[in-house]
């Protein structure tokens, strides 16, 4: 099927990246003015004798009630069953030993309610009229649960198949040794489930973990919007008053010590794309004077669209879609200041130094006014446009109470932020971005990364390479490439490949293919169905369309020449389109590429199997199986607006059709966007009249 899918990766691929370019506003941000003044309105506080804290603040803008059940707690260590938090909530909300889970569920339905409930508390909304009884179902589903056998057993089925899903995946690597290397493997901040911390969980220890860590003496009840206050509390009075009191335990966790900044590789050869970041830990509550100037510093460097991370790595070098830092707060632990961007392997180690150079250049010279006043301005509108949610002034209502913040810490934020100097960013840039004690993290495929992060310099020096595997354990450094036997060419890959697939008697058979699929595009609210047809030997139609939405996009080439057609605006094809789908001699290329012209570039594990990685032109590259002789992914790269754009196709799930293997599953990757198609039938040497490609 991959050359079937040529046009359709083409198409989406070019529509993603008009998507993904019109994302940010490039607008000037004025100005900003004076620092308004927030007013979340003067809550209510309340204390039930078992130590649950009540907070109540009454809006009456709209006839709706938002309620937060929240449990300070330090975050829990889960250990040999670690996967136990995430179970455990999974089972609460499906029914109460008083009403079942289809009634339960029917009534939130019935309400126009939502109805959150975890181990760690509970959340909800619905009008004002059903608040009462959304309250007393809440209480109900967290005091009177039904920790049902069967839904535990599909629960830890569900982890685990996620858990083998993300077994190759990179971004998940990345972040998973990442925190490991800054908190060391027993701590909260860094433990993740496995199948055995899974399988250790036993039914028995779902209620008994739920009751040791529910307790009403360290949790807050906070409810906004339209309600009348003597009411609510009495009722939250009778509902909750049952709920005993226990004792609050907590333990000592130390994060990893600081060391002299480095590069801690993991290698992931299926790696599409390097996923980089640097680190380092801070130890910042909200309550410090620092928090707002970090907040401003922060934004300015990676905190937005318009940052400094962005304009450098993204914009002046096409290095990636995005980049950005981040940073975080705790009264319990320690916290990171985080720089990260995606990229691809080519500009791998460019890419480090980049973001590197911004840490550094944000810690050694002012910013200009201009740009210190449009983050204020810009922060101002986020700010206040995230007051207007009543989760937002929920937990703004939690955390000064949780924080130790002073009771007017949300009212005068914004002049908080309106007051940071010039000065300030760059001292708290030096206080808190530690370039001499970091950790810089990359995963990506090592044969094509390992010398080139072995010979990074920065600010003079060479910065050293350490290994890990992808689950955070040092590693000597693998060897990454395989020796080619000098007998393997690539007409011989061509040739088994051909094979492998049907044969080239077979091949040369077929006149005509069309393919009906199922294609997944990530964010879409719909699923698009796809039928492709093709003819010998470069004539292609590609129509995707959804159910009572009629065509979203079509595509057709007659041989001469072609258009993309999507909302009643064809775009014809540019001469350098038509020009390699007039260079396709059949439908299989393999049959009539030439060998000669091309080389092998490695051999190299992808997804745990050795693959044969070929090179076409400077700009392309295919990928076959060592050992099945199958195509298993292609990668190209193409310009758009200025950037390289390196698209990768991935094929699998191969059947046989007519004599004939197809990949039934492409996955196409680029940038952030993945896009599936999977086929439902494949049709080989359908009659189709040429006029149908006009």
């Amino acid at each position: 099927m991959k050359n079937k899918m040529r046009n359709i990766i083409y198409t989406i691929s070019f529509f993603i990246c008009l998507f993904s370019y019109s994302q940010f506003d490039r607008s000037k941000v004025p100005s900003s003015g004076p620092a308004p003044e927030i007013n979340l309105g003067e809550p209510v506080e309340y204390e039930l004798k078992n130590g649950l804290k009540i907070i109540l603040v009454q809006n009456s803008k709209l006839p709706r009630v938002f309620f937060n059940l929240f449990i300070d707690s330090q975050p829990i260590f889960e250990g040999e069953k670690a996967g136990i938090l995430s179970i455990t909530s999974s089972l609460l909300g499906k029914g109460t030993k008083n009403v079942s889970k289809d009634k339960f569920l029917d009534e939130i339905d019935f309400m126009g309610a939502n109805l959150n409930l975890s181990a760690t508390g509970a959340f909800g909304s619905s009008l004002s009229k059903f608040f009462p009884k959304l309250l007393e179902m809440a209480s109900d589903g967290l005091f009177n649960p039904v920790f049902d056998n069967e839904e535990f057993i599909k629960s830890k089925e569900r982890l685990i198949e996620g858990i083998k899903s993300d077994e190759n995946s990179v971004p998940a690597a990345a972040r998973r040794v990442g925190n490991i290397l800054a908190y060391g493997k027993n701590h909260p901040r860094s433990e993740y489930a496995t199948e055995k911390s899974i399988n250790n969980i036993e039914f028995g220890d779902i209620e008994k973990f739920f009751r040791l860590n529910f307790k009403p003496n360290n949790s807050y009840m906070v409810v906004v919007g339209d309600f009348d206050v003597d009411t609510t509390i009495k009722q939250i009075e009778i509902l909750f008053k049952k709920w005993k009191r226990g004792k609050i335990s907590y333990s000592e966790f130390s994060s990893n010590p600081p060391t002299k900044t480095a590069i801690h590789f993991i290698d992931m050869p299926n790696a599409i794309q390097s996923e980089i970041s640097f680190q380092n830990l801070i130890n910042l509550k909200k309550n410090n004077p620092d928090y707002f100037s970090l907040l401003i510093t922060n934004k300015i460097l990676g905190g937005g669209a318009e940052n400094r991370l962005e304009q450098q790595i993204r914009e002046n070098k096409g290095y990636t879609y995005v980049a950005r830092s981040t940073f975080g707060t705790s009264k319990y632990l320690d916290s990171r200041f985080r720089a990260f961007t995606s990229t691809r392997e080519q500009v791998t180690d460019s890419a480090i130094i980049e973001i590197l150079s911004e840490i550094k250049k944000i810690k050694n010279f002012d910013v200009e006014l201009k740009e210190l006043e449009d983050v204020k301005a810009k922060y101002f509108g986020d700010f206040v446009l995230a007051t207007e949610s009543p989760s937002t002034i929920a937990n703004y209502a939690v955390q000064i109470k949780t924080e130790n913040l002073d009771k007017d810490f949300y009212k005068n934020y914004l002049s908080k932020i309106n007051s940071i100097s010039i000065e300030q960013v760059r001292n708290t840039a030096n206080k808190y971005f530690d370039l001499d004690n970091g950790q810089i993290i990359v995963a990506g495929k090592g044969s094509a990364l390992s010398d080139k992060l072995e010979n990074i310099e920065f600010d003079g020096k060479k910065l050293q390479v350490y290994y890990y595997d992808k689950y955070g354990n040092s590693i000597d450094k693998p060897v990454f490439k395989k020796e080619i036997s000098d007998d393997i060419t690539v007409k011989g890959i061509f040739d088994k490949h051909i094979e492998s697939i049907g044969g080239a008697e077979k091949l040369n058979s077929v006149k005509s293919i069309t393919i009906t699929a199922a294609v997944t595009i990530p964010g879409a609210p719909f699923k698009p169905s796809a039928i492709i047809k093709e003819k010998y030997p470069n004539k292609s139609s590609m129509e995707m369309s959804v159910p009572g939405m009629g065509t979203l996009m079509s595509q057709k080439f007659n041989g001469e020449d072609g258009y993309i057609e999507q909302m009643g605006q064809k775009i014809p094809y540019e001469d350098d389109q038509k020009n390699a789908e007039k260079e396709k001699l059949g439908l299989f290329e393999e049959t009539y590429m030439d060998p000669s012209e091309m080389e092998i570039v490695s051999l190299s594990p992808v997804d745990g199997k050795d693959v044969y990685k070929i090179k076409v032109k400077d700009d392309s590259f295919r990928f076959y199986d060592a050992e099945t002789g199958l195509l298993v992914m292609t990668e190209e790269t193409t310009s758009a607006m200025g950037n390289e754009i390196i698209t990768v196709t991935k094929f699998s799930d191969y059947k046989e059709v007519d004599g004939i293997k197809f990949a039934f599953k492409t996955e196409i990757v680029t940038g952030p966007q993945t896009i599936v198609i999977e086929a439902d039938q494949v049709i080989v040497n359908e009659e189709i009249d040429d006029d149908f490609f006009n």
